[in-house]
């Protein structure tokens, strides 16, 4: 008998064994003594939950990561909006702290499930998120050779999996679901925005890799609006100041990302879509880099503002 068990850390135990016969039966009643602690043992975050979600038609396996609020326990009947972050490795530990650190002198974010969604079991972060959050297999011309525009097929793999099987574990609202993600992950929460905007409420689109493939999600957006008179969705942009061209910026990319940021606003804001709030803010002296931490306290605050 095979029988995975949930851990208080970001990991899995496998318990494998016969099932008992009658002669173990005194022994399965003695409780095994608890584990001395092994200097120099991994860190793990305490209070949070792995879960293995495969995906049955890529035939790959993802994880989810998951912190549940201070009062969920407490709270029984109480149901909670769900923030889901792209490349969970970095990004989940900085947002859990991030979330509990403003609250400490009072309300200032709601509290919420922080789902992290990782990388594909075997693959690196650079091989999964290239493949997973790309809308095209057109990379840029000199980027290394590797797989890429399966960003439609995570999208669907995120809608009937990952987020059916949070609906049914934890008590999420499904009606306040949020992605938040960072480049590429930025890039596929505009993906997701303008063919599916309805799978979350809200977005929050960090240092967007709006460039990809000769600006590709502009079209995407464009599209959209020929066929539709609404957006409805909560959209919060987030750029570094220094995210632009010249010698002396600190910029990953090349491009201007500051000003396709501001393009994407000022357009979607030209649609005049009723149900779309759209709001982004470029942080000085931030670059693609340092800028995360500033910016998801910021998303934090404006997509999750705590309620009176």
């Amino acid at each position: 008998m095979t029988i995975w068990k949930r851990t208080a850390g970001l990991g899995l135990v496998l318990l494998a064994g016969a099932v008992m016969g009658c002669s173990e039966r005194a022994d399965a009643q003695s409780s095994p003594a608890p584990a001395i602690p092994t200097e120099g043992a991994p860190y793990m975050l305490t209070g949070t939950q792995v879960w293995t979600v495969p995906d049955p038609v890529s035939g790959r396996d993802y994880q989810v990561f998951v912190s549940l609020p201070a009062s969920y326990e407490t709270s029984p009947q109480r149901r909670y909006p769900v923030l889901y972050v792209t490349d969970a490795d970095y990004a989940f530990p900085i947002l859990r702290q991030i979330a509990r650190r403003v609250n400490l002198d009072g309300p200032v974010v709601e509290e919420f499930i922080l789902v992290g969604l990782s990388y594909s079991r075997g693959d690196s972060g650079t091989v999964s998120r290239n493949r997973d959050y790309t809308p095209t297999p057109n990379a840029p011309r000199d980027a290394a050779p590797m797989l890429r525009g399966g960003g439609p097929a995570y999208q669907t793999y995120l809608k009937t999996q990952a987020l059916p099987f949070v609906e049914s574990r934890f008590r999420a609202d499904p009606a306040r679901r949020i992605l938040l993600g960072h480049s590429y992950g930025g890039l596929l929460g505009a993906q997701i925005l303008f063919t599916d905007p309805g799978l979350f409420h809200a977005y929050v689109l960090g240092s967007p890799s709006f460039w990809y493939d000769k600006r590709h999600i502009m079209g995407m957006e464009a599209d959209y609006a020929r066929t539709h008179r609404d957006l409805p969705a909560d959209v919060f942009m987030y750029i570094g100041g220094w995210e632009v061209p010249g010698p002396d910026r600190r910029n990953t990319s090349g491009a201007d990302m500051v000003a396709d940021v501001r393009t994407m606003e000022r357009t979607l804001k030209s649609r005049a879509y009723p149900g779309l709030t759209v709001r982004s803010t470029v942080l000085a002296d931030e670059d693609h880099l340092t800028v995360a931490p500033v910016g998801f306290t910021r998303a934090l605050m404006t997509v999750l503002p705590a309620k009176p």
